[in-house]
């Protein structure tokens, strides 16, 4: 896998709203992806946390995607929401097997799990954990306040599981290094500017000033040589495509220059 030092994109690809002011106004949607492919060098598989792909449907995206593009993905929810790490053996090892049909442009799968996943599962999570393969970059993300504590932190280093650091309307902004790499996710406030628009087309947000106090913490992250993924949301601003271009702006004027 090409290891850039940082790679921004977005979560997901699929928005029909983009047509227009991203892709182009006359695309079809299953031509999508390789549009993106021309602006962005990653993107964020919002599809597999709703269910392990076919064969064929990754197949499809290595073959829309240029040598040097990388994936990330979430993990199925089926793992992670319904069965909680708990008998998962079978689909963990479809996803895995699946998703390894990307080659060389098989990055990150990310475990997002539910609000409500607390730490009282320390032990369940330490114990699925402890099974992991070699071979494939893990993140995790928890969405409850009670696991930011060194003993959670210390469990991912262990393991070599990236922390997810969030941008997520109610929990703590830290930027917390478990892995040789670090897995960021801009998401912001879903029903707050759900209440503003239903449509991706346009930023409606000016996250200007959150992006400058997360740009120094990236960049050092940069600087100690850790690699950084980095994926907006549409729900951040109303575009995650403009985040990303915003976001790529302010961190060249801090002295950081990137390709995306």
């Amino acid at each position: 896998m090409n290891e850039k030092p940082l790679r921004i994109g977005t979560s997901s690809w699929s928005a029909d709203s983009w047509r227009g002011p991203f892709y182009p106004a006359g695309a079809k949607s299953g031509e999508f992806l390789a549009h993106y492919a021309r602006r962005f060098d990653t993107v964020e598989i919002d599809a597999t946390w709703y269910r392990t792909p076919s064969e064929s449907m990754v197949r499809k995206w290595e073959r829309d995607t240029p040598p040097g593009f990388v994936f990330s993905a979430k993990i199925p929810s089926v793992i992670t929401h319904e069965k909680r790490l708990i008998d998962c053996d079978a689909e963990f090892r479809d996803f895995l097997k699946v998703m390894d049909l990307l080659g060389e442009k098989r990055g990150p799968l990310v475990f997002q799990f539910p609000y409500d996943f607390k730490p009282d599962q320390f032990e369940t999570l330490e114990k699925f954990l402890q099974k992991l393969p070699s071979g494939f970059k893990f993140a995790l993300e928890v969405r409850h306040k009670g696991w930011l504590t060194d003993r959670f932190y210390d469990l991912l280093r262990s393991k070599g599981v990236a922390f997810v650091v969030l941008d997520l309307v109610w929990m703590p902004k830290v930027a917390v290094k478990t892995a040789d790499w670090t897995y960021v996710r801009f998401i912001g406030d879903r029903k707050g500017i759900e209440q503003q628009t239903q449509t991706w087309e346009k930023l409606i947000l000016d996250r200007t000033k959150e992006m400058e106090e997360w740009a120094p913490k990236i960049q050092t992250l940069l600087d100690e040589g850790t690699i950084v993924w980095a994926y907006f949301n549409n729900h951040y601003a109303g575009h995650a495509p403009g985040s990303v271009d915003l976001f790529l702006e302010i961190m060249k004027k801090i002295g950081k220059s990137t390709e995306a």
